[in-house]
C-alpha cells in the first residue's frame, strides 16, 4: 500500500481490517493494530483471520468470504458500543476478499428517517 493510501486509511476514525480470499490478513490501519494489540496488532498482517475466531463467527466468515454477503451488527466491549460492517470487496467481478469496519458509536445514536426528502 502507498504511503498515501495508508495515510488516508489511518485517518478513518474506526478500525479497518483487510483480509484475502483466503481470510490473510493484509493490511491493518492504526486503529485496527491497537484494537487488536493483545492479539499481536500490526503482526498479525499475515495471519489468517478464520483462525483467530471461534465458532459461530468462523463460520460466518467463510460464508462471507464464499458468496459475498454483508455482515452488519453493533458490539459492546470494555463499556465501547462498536457498529461493524464486515462486506466483501471485488477486483475484476470477483471476491478478493473482505474489509471489516469497527466504528465507536456514542451511547445513544439517533436514527433519522429521510424518507422523500
Amino acid at each position: 500500500m502507498s504511503d498515501a493510501s495508508r495515510a488516508w486509511l489511518d485517518l478513518i476514525p474506526g478500525a479497518v481490517t483487510i483480509c484475502n480470499k483466503r481470510g490473510v490478513v493484509l493490511e491493518m490501519n492504526e486503529a485496527a493494530q491497537r484494537n487488536f494489540a493483545k492479539d499481536g496488532g500490526r503482526a498479525l498482517i499475515g495471519s489468517n483471520l478464520l483462525d483467530c475466531h471461534p465458532e459461530p463467527a468462523r463460520s460466518k466468515l467463510h460464508q462471507l468470504l464464499e458468496t459475498g454477503a454483508t455482515n452488519v451488527y453493533t458490539v459492546e466491549k470494555d463499556g465501547v458500543k462498536k457498529l461493524v460492517h464486515q462486506a466483501a470487496w471485488y477486483r475484476d467481478g470477483e471476491i478478493g476478499g473482505l474489509i471489516e469496519i469497527s466504528l465507536p458509536l456514542p451511547r445513544d445514536v439517533p436514527h433519522f428517517v429521510r424518507d422523500g426528502d
